[in-house]
């Protein structure tokens, strides 16, 4: 029998105990339906609410470019999944007091409206309009105010890295495919804190067309938010540069705020 002598037991047990201190924690083990609904929540429900002003520049092929700046609000309901948001844009002229509300339901079509104040009129957004352009970004309305998980079949194409990130790549294709503009897409979710940090959009003809990347992602009051984005239609060259700056999350914002009413009748409070 091999006679293990104190003092070398002691060294041995001690270099043991650090092999397990420094291990890594081994990745969490989720589905991919799962992921992509903890992407989502990091994305679009972070906090109890939250206000953001937000700069987006619009750039073309040819490197012309035009900007948007706008306040963004956003509150969760205490129903599972029910949603508010409020863009107000302030700048340049031609969208100077325009505003945008989504009323996000679970399990059905979302309510969305858009104030018009040159003709000063309130426009209902229809729910099959939910593809197209944000005010003329490389966003969809939908981009903006998120997508329900159910209504794609999402399937686990490997585990990756990322900029140094470990990442899932989960492939989502759509139940409906006469819904939606994309035959299927990519996301890479991040395996440790789950923020979207890209994901490629393929046409019906299944080539790529529009990839979203998180271009720089920070923690705000704990909470891990993706500050700067773009989304670039690859086909044709255009992309959309988007900047969230003074973020603020859990304001306690006003159900009052997101009514049909204030779309017209500003919350000046919260906007300015």
């Amino acid at each position: 029998m091999l006679e293990v002598k104190p003092e070398k037991g002691i060294l041995l047990f001690s270099l043991l105990a650090v092999v397990l201190t420094v291990s890594p924690a081994p990745a969490q083990s989720v589905s991919a339906e799962e992921a992509v609904a903890k992407a989502q929540q990091a994305q679009f429900y972070a906090g109890n609410d939250m206000k953001a002003k937000v700069r987006m520049r619009l750039l073309s092929k040819e490197g012309q470019q035009r900007i948007r700046e706008l306040v963004m609000l956003r509150k969760n309901l205490p129903q599972a999944g029910e949603q508010r948001f409020f863009i107000y844009f302030s700048n340049p002229a031609d969208v100077r007091d325009m505003t945008f509300m989504v009323w996000k339901h679970p399990q059905r079509d979302d309510e969305r409206w858009l104030f018009l104040p040159a003709l000063h009129m309130v426009r209902r957004i229809a729910a099959d309009d939910k593809r197209s352009s944000f005010v003329g970004s490389d966003f969809s309305y939908e981009d903006v105010s998120g997508r329900e998980v159910e209504e794609d079949t999402h399937t686990l194409v490997r585990e990756d890295t990322l900029s140094g990130r470990p990442v899932w790549v989960i492939r989502s294709a759509p139940k409906d495919e006469r819904s939606v503009d994309f035959s299927y897409k990519l996301a890479w979710i991040d395996k440790e804190n789950f923020v979207l940090r890209r994901e490629e959009f393929y046409d019906k003809r299944n080539e790529l067309f529009k990839v979203f990347t998180a271009d720089e992602v920070k923690q705000v009051q704990a909470l891990w938010t993706a500050v700067r984005r773009t989304m670039e239609n690859v086909q044709n060259g255009h992309r959309t540069e988007v900047v969230f700056l003074e973020i603020q999350y859990n304001l306690g914002l006003e159900d009052s705020l997101f009514s049909e009413r204030s779309l017209s009748n500003l919350p000046a409070r919260w906007i300015r």
